[in-house]
């Protein structure tokens, strides 16, 4: 049967071992005016001039800081405290105030990804994989990025044992997505390339 594609960037599903999945993030700063707009399920990046944080928009960058889960900040034209699935871009709260993004930043955490293509589950189940990126939706605030498993595709090809953003752990169980002989199948995946498990800093 094939897969809906609708992707959806990356969604929390558990943690590696059958650890205790308690929805926990981290507090980072966005740089006030980032024109950059940040998707709920988009994988974040953390800047190494200043230490906030942006997303992998194009090309492939190593130090995944994990997946970003909204933020809140002052809205400049309302003066009201704000909560936002996504950060629309060029934001800047008055005084230049702080924005605070909520990021799945733990290492072992699962999340679940749609495919860009096709791939057997023999060829995948192990291997790394990069990121396709795709602007987000700025009606709900959701995220379009999926994992590249396209021979040639942006973002680095077909899953490999080469270093890559993702490490293919599972063919998830959605009976509406988990038929991995049709494109766009959903996959289990852990950050492979987190900025907590590497041995260089950002």
């Amino acid at each position: 049967m094939a897969n809906k594609d609708a992707p959806f960037g990356f969604r929390p599903v558990g943690e590696l071992g059958s650890n205790i999945q308690n929805g926990g993030t981290t507090e980072y700063d966005i740089l006030p005016g980032l024109a950059t707009a940040l998707y709920k399920g988009d994988l974040m990046k953390q800047l190494a001039a200043n230490g906030t944080i942006t997303s992998f928009t194009g090309g492939i960058d190593a130090d995944v800081l994990g997946v970003f889960n909204g933020c809140y900040y002052v809205d400049p034209t309302t003066l009201k405290p704000t909560w936002s699935n996504y950060y629309p871009g060029g934001i800047t709260p008055p005084g230049s105030g702080p924005i605070k993004a909520y990021v799945y930043d733990d290492p072992n955490k699962l999340f679940e990804c749609q495919a860009n293509g096709t791939v057997a589950v023999n060829a995948a189940v192990g291997k790394n994989a990069d990121i396709v990126y795709a602007a987000g939706s700025t009606v709900n605030g959701q995220s379009n990025s999926e994992l590249n498993v396209s021979t040639g595709g942006a973002g680095g090809g077909a899953p490999a044992s080469g270093s890559a953003q993702m490490r293919i752990i599972s063919l998830s169980r959605d009976p509406d997505n988990s038929d991995a002989s049709s494109a766009n199948a959903n996959w289990i995946v852990k950050m492979n390339e987190s900025v907590y498990t590497r041995l260089t800093g950002v």
